[in-house]
């Protein structure tokens, strides 16, 4: 777990997000104060509607705050372009989307190794990576698969290896293991905790209790608001590549 004097990659400060107006005003964040360090696993739990997904749409640059600032890695995601925060996006921030949204026309390796290639990787490059992502979740006979020749879960592993790909410093995942049994759900909370331990930042939301005790700190969310947090002990006894064996 990360200490206090480690690097804060996500900071959120004050912000609040309001859709609507007048009488159809909904906070769906209500002035949130929230720091992620470097080597720190983040997990966020709440009932539907508490916030969860807005939270990490804002701490993605996907959606901008109604008030306050969001700043990964010290730099305000508010007074970057467009194309800046794209960049931004695409080279420090990796996010599981619940849908997958993954490009029917590629591979999988195709998918993962997209942004990379975006990035000005070469096209061996990026495969190299993305064939090592996959291999990482258990995956790699999936490589030259197009997503429709994939079951849920098998979609949902390619999708956590896009957001893992390169060096990304804060990944934002939304359910990862929503689509999976609980062994491979186990093998890819795993590979979340080994990617932390590295150095990254994750911010994993989740409505699972077991799931959350992966992390290292957990907060609560109520009507936009932080009503909680606990700190504790991470699950870490057993090996990540155990997890993944027992995945496969």
């Amino acid at each position: 777990m990360s200490g206090s004097n480690a690097q804060a990659v996500l900071r959120l400060e004050g912000v609040s997000r309001v859709h609507g107006d007048g009488a159809a005003e909904v906070y769906a964040l209500q002035e949130v104060d929230l720091t992620v360090h470097a080597g720190e696993f983040l997990a966020v739990m709440g009932p539907s509607g508490s916030g969860k997904s807005t939270l990490l749409a804002l701490a993605g640059g996907l959606d901008r705050p109604t008030a306050g600032r969001v700043l990964v890695e010290g730099t305000p995601l508010e007074g970057l372009s467009r194309s800046r925060l794209a960049d931004a996006r695409r080279r420090s921030v990796g996010y599981v989307f619940q849908d997958y949204n993954l490009i029917p026309a590629l591979t999988a390796a195709e998918n993962i190794a997209l942004p990379r290639e975006l990035d000005g990787a070469s096209t061996r490059t990026a495969r190299t990576e993305a064939l090592a992502a996959l291999a990482e979740l258990g995956i790699g006979e999936l490589a030259d698969r197009f997503p429709d020749g994939m079951s849920g879960g098998q979609q949902q592993r390619v999708a956590i290896a896009r957001a893992l790909i390169g060096e990304r410093r804060l990944v934002l995942a939304d359910e990862p293991t929503g689509a999976l049994d609980s062994a491979t759900g186990d093998a890819v909370l795993g590979v979340l905790r080994a990617r932390c331990d590295a150095g990254a930042a994750v911010v994993m939301v989740t409505h699972d209790a077991a799931h959350a005790a992966w992390a290292d700190r957990v907060v609560y969310l109520r009507d936009g608001r932080i009503t909680d947090q606990s700190v504790h002990r991470p699950i870490t006894d057993r090996s990540v590549q155990a997890r993944i064996e027992a995945a496969r």
